[in-house]
């Protein structure tokens, strides 16, 4: 399963419902305190309920919701890539679209909801929004008991060969209604942890199938006591241990040592009741279930360590990003060759941390070439303009934040009609470069000279220039033949465009940082006009 959408509501800095495609790779980018981490840190809490890397707590409930009286977080995420059955026991399967349980994009939409930003098992919801039968004889098929289910088989008189499998019943029962036009299919909240019926177990057969979510801060700390993000084997171990085959033999180990436990269980009873009776008979043996085993405190104590046992939080902060991307790269070719069922998502905060320029390119490229293996999707957030020029328009999500209303949005083309990363950078980071004002400036060059031959001179050009609003502000002086001809007026677009095309004229003063900034809102201006 892969993230194919991310809802966000009433969260931190998020008031009204955001909503976010999700590709195989995506760089969201943003102002400083935008709500960028914000979105990754939901992630970690919808996947381990609050209790993961990301602590929920009162304060992440938005401001303005409190106030007006909303106090639910709620996070909810679509799926795609499902399995195509899913094994309720020894012998019979069902699939997620037979039982209704897809949306109307075809996908698995699972909601959290979180009551007073509460992670306690009474306050969080968990629902599945699917298009589901709203037929009041039939729209709780899912959470009714087996012999509620026969009373409806022989209430309709539905022909069913088999009325001790619950979901072959459901099916019968979902396509009489069928037939008669009745199911009335509408979105609807499904709850998961019903005490009856078949819900709960199919929702812990799709836990098994979620991806596993691995959260890198660029703030984490850096001492040995750390979360396990802070050592990339300690995340191994967790991904490890979810595979079913290990899974199964470990199950296997934990029930030989219960059984044995069992018996000198027993045996201390037994000559204890030779004793005194009254306190034998007051005691019994109280085993923890298998599933609340925590194997991976066993290898805890796995770690990648120096020559002289210098563990990885003691080294550089760029040696330890290093390693932590090749254990990325060794981790996601390890997936691949499992051929696991549950994919697994990497979210990196900041991965130009600590990095030079040269590094974050191998960085980014390395990134990238992680998320086209099959169930890998890496989520990054970023400040670096060279990382947002490597990635494709497609990579990339906004974070804007206007008027205290924030909204995240897929980057498309704002004043130039194509994909330009350079006009990415200057809405995400308001980066004033030279590149994205010559390439304004030549297309709005490229669009005079089709009107008019002539424009291709730098005359006849500023004379396009100033009939679309731009005035002639700055004097600039020619140097023909290594002699300063006299200073005669230009537009400041052209007066910049000289500049960056000819540092070597010394006679005029460079622009300054708000005379480009001035040029490139002209540029944009005429452009959106055009």
């Amino acid at each position: 399963m892969q993230i194919k959408k991310i809802k966000i509501k009433n969260f931190r800095g998020y008031s009204n419902e955001i909503s976010i495609d999700a590709h195989d790779f995506i760089a969201i980018i943003g102002h400083n305190d935008a709500g960028k981490s914000t979105i990754l840190e939901a992630l970690d809490i919808f996947f381990n309920d609050g209790k993961g890397l990301i602590k929920l707590d009162k304060d992440d409930i938005n401001r303005n919701c409190h106030n007006n009286g909303d106090n639910d977080i709620v996070l909810s995420i679509c799926f795609d890539h499902l399995p195509e059955s899913i094994l309720l026991d020894d012998t019979h399967t069902t699939s997620l679209k037979e039982e209704y349980l897809l949306n109307e994009s075809e996908e698995l939409e699972i909601c959290k909801v979180f009551k007073n930003a509460s992670t306690t098992a009474s306050s969080l919801k968990i629902y599945i929004r699917a298009l589901h039968p709203t037929n009041e004889e039939c729209s709780k098929l899912l959470t009714t008991k087996q012999n509620n289910l026969t009373a409806l088989i022989d209430k309709y008189a539905i022909v069913c060969e088999n009325k001790r499998v619950n979901n072959l019943m459901r099916k019968k029962i979902w396509a009489y209604f069928n037939e008669k036009g009745t199911l009335n299919l509408a979105s609807s909240p499904i709850e998961v942890n019903a005490k009856d019926g078949d819900i709960k177990d199919i929702w812990q057969k799709i836990q098994g199938y979620l991806p596993h979510y691995a959260l890198f801060q660029s703030d984490r700390k850096n001492t040995d006591s750390d979360n396990e993000v802070q050592d990339p084997l300690k995340e191994a171990v967790k991904v490890i241990l979810k595979n079913e085959e290990l899974q199964a033999k470990l199950d296997f180990v934990a029930q030989k040592v219960r059984e044995q436990l069992q018996q000198v269980s027993d045996l201390t009873l037994q000559k204890l009741k030779e004793m005194n009776p009254n306190i034998a008979s007051s005691l019994h043996p109280r085993m923890p279930a298998t599933s609340d085993l925590k194997w991976s405190e066993v290898f805890k104590g796995f770690s990648i360590a120096g020559d002289e046992d210098i563990p990885i939080n003691k080294r550089g902060s760029g040696v330890k990003r290093m390693i932590l991307l090749n254990f990325f790269r060794a981790e996601a070719e390890r997936l691949s060759k499992e051929n696991r069922k549950c994919g697994i998502i990497y979210a990196i905060e900041e991965p130009e941390t600590s990095q030079h320029n040269r590094h974050q390119n191998l960085l980014i490229d390395s990134l990238k070439q992680l998320s086209t293996n099959d169930g890998v999707q890496i989520f990054i957030t970023t400040h670096s303009p060279s990382i947002v020029k490597r990635l494709e328009f497609s990579n990339l999500i906004l974070v804007r934040d206007d008027s205290e209303i924030r909204d995240v949005v897929a980057v498309e083309k704002k004043s130039l009609p194509y994909p330009s990363i350079n006009e990415v950078n200057y809405l995400a980071f308001q980066e004033l470069s030279v590149e994205y004002h010559n390439e304004m400036y030549g297309y709005l060059q490229a669009l005079a000279i089709d009107e008019d031959p002539a424009n291709e001179k730098e005359k006849g050009f500023e004379e396009w220039l100033t009939n679309h609003g731009c005035i002639k502000n700055k004097n600039w002086i020619k140097i023909v033949q290594g002699v300063a001809k006299p200073s005669y007026p230009v537009t400041l677009p052209t007066y910049v465009r000289n500049c960056i095309h000819h540092p070597e004229n010394k006679e005029n003063v460079v622009y300054s940082e708000m005379e480009i900034s001035q040029s490139i809102e002209l540029l944009r201006s005429i452009i959106t006009q055009k």
